[in-house]
């Protein structure tokens, strides 16, 4: 397993962290697989108060020590009490004293981002979290919250990246870099839907690059990210199965030929194929992204 930094913070993080989003279907199944993670290298896992699933994350983390422990505050707990509440209960459920990074979940422009920030940081100072972040912000909203800090740094945001919703490769990538802020990237495998036999010409590309390399479609897709040089997925970890082979996507690299192969194969892909349009452009929406996550995520909690 190799480690990057995240952000400008030091801090090295596993390639690909362990997510847990809809987690909670088989207890048992998924603590397990969440332990053969960090006992394979793995340093790094991702939950959120909305999930549902910090209850869970506490018991696969009660043998590992220097876990990177990231969760996430909902937007209808952003004003500045709200906020210390949903820490305390978050640290709670998790069973540690300080939240590794703590992000802010949604955008929400109901509460004004200087409140939610200034939370953020006496959080940091009473020493209830480490490090500050964000998910699903635009650029615009990143420099919003960013202007309303006073003392410290954004350093990440986790936002929808993958073979099939690339949106933010144009401009919030580029923009992440160039600013030291890493990109955690969720549903990396876009929920499965890129082995749906509508994507079976990418697939079948896919597969005769990771022949060169022993590795299947899922390993080499998620190594396209991570040859991004600041991306970090976190894809669901729900068996020992599939978490040994999501470690498989890791400590190795697609040449940069094959990557700019990859690159020139998706756009044509995306240009010839309206399945392969359709969708990023519709989960790129901001309104119809934050309806289905909230929903989605809300009828997850336990």
């Amino acid at each position: 397993m190799d480690y990057i930094s995240l952000g400008k913070t030091g801090e090295r993080l596993s390639e690909i962290g362990l997510g847990t989003w809809k987690l909670g279907v088989d207890e048992k199944k998924e603590i397990e697989a969440l332990e053969y993670g960090l006992d394979s290298g793995i340093n790094f896992i991702d939950t959120a108060e909305m999930y549902g699933t910090e209850p869970l994350v506490a018991k696969a983390i009660r043998k590992s020590k220097d876990t990177f422990i990231a969760t996430k505050v909902s937007p209808t707990h952003f004003r500045h009490d709200e906020v210390i509440r949903a820490c305390e209960g978050s640290l709670q459920r998790l069973g540690i004293k300080t939240i590794d990074l703590y992000q802010l979940h949604w955008p929400n422009k109901n509460v004004p981002i200087h409140e939610t920030m200034g939370a953020m940081e006496r959080l940091v100072d009473d020493g209830r979290i480490r490090h500050i972040g964000v998910s699903n912000f635009s650029i615009r909203e990143l420099e919003e919250a960013q202007a309303a800090l006073k003392k410290y740094e954004i350093v990440s945001d986790q936002i929808e990246y993958s073979m099939l919703v690339r949106d933010i490769g144009d401009e919030l990538l580029p923009f992440c870099k160039k600013e030291g802020i890493s990109v955690i990237a969720y549903s990396p495998l876009s929920r499965a839907h890129i082995f749906e036999p509508k994507y079976a010409e990418l697939t079948k590309f896919l597969a005769g690059i990771g022949e060169r390399h022993g590795k299947d479609v899922a390993q080499v897709a998620i190594n396209w990210l991570i040859c991004k040089g600041n991306v970090i997925p976190i894809p669901k970890a729900s068996s020992k199965k599939h978490v040994a082979d999501l470690v498989g996507s890791a400590g190795w690299r697609l040449s940069k030929n094959e990557v700019s192969s990859i690159n020139d194969f998706l756009s044509d892909y995306s240009r010839r194929s309206l399945a392969s349009v359709a969708k990023p452009a519709i989960n790129s929406h901001p309104f119809v992204t934050r309806a289905l996550t909230w929903l989605s995520s809300a009828g997850n909690k336990k």
